[in-house]
């Protein structure tokens, strides 16, 4: 008999292994207070991992990061929130072979929704950030490695993501604006 109650609601996506993360938040006229993150919770609900690196940045409204990914020995599984602001968060299948190899999915993460997306090692990621302001945090399971970092240009049309930002609000670094399309990436 379990002692302990699942702290989190796991949602399927269009993708098998990429999954909403959804904790079980209590609120009363304080606040509210949710656990962010339960090794244990995970394990059992979602799958084993183990997290080695913590991240975090800061970015105004249209400013989109990605599509990235890093390569062979060092791909990443990542959990991804948003502790401040609204962000679309998108996840590209990479995996050669894979049935949904070139779909995505694609998740709105917000301060008020406390929604999580679990992306696992495979996947092209990236995020834009729909509010004035978003602080966004994620885990990965493998340390960043320059020489394997790969990226994907945000607008292949073969991917066709709708970023729901107009194309003339989007703000890429100079790195992102010369991303290869998928059919040109070596994985």
């Amino acid at each position: 008999m379990d002692i302990f109650a699942i702290m989190i609601n796991v949602v399927k996506t269009s993708i098998p292994g990429v999954v909403i993360v959804e904790p079980k938040v209590f609120g009363d006229a304080r606040g509210y207070f949710f656990e962010s993150w339960s090794q244990r919770d995970f394990n059992e609900a979602v799958c084993p991992v183990s997290f080695v690196q913590d991240n975090e940045s800061k970015s105004r409204y249209g400013v989109l990061r990605g599509l990235h990914f890093q390569k062979g020995g060092y791909a990443q599984a990542k959990l991804l929130r948003v502790v401040k602001g609204r962000v679309l968060d998108v996840a590209v299948d990479i995996r050669k072979g894979s049935p949904s190899f070139g779909k995505y999915v694609s998740v709105e993460l917000s301060e008020d929704n406390h929604r999580q997306l679990f992306i696992p090692r495979g996947f092209a990621h990236g995020f834009v950030v729909l509010s004035e302001e978003a602080v966004f945090q994620y885990k990965t399971d493998n340390f960043y490695n320059h020489e394997a970092e790969g990226a994907i240009a945000w607008n292949d049309p073969a991917i066709g993501i709708d970023w729901l930002v107009p194309e003339k609000d989007i703000i890429l670094s100079e790195k992102d604006r010369c991303n290869p399309l998928l059919k040109d990436i070596q994985l």
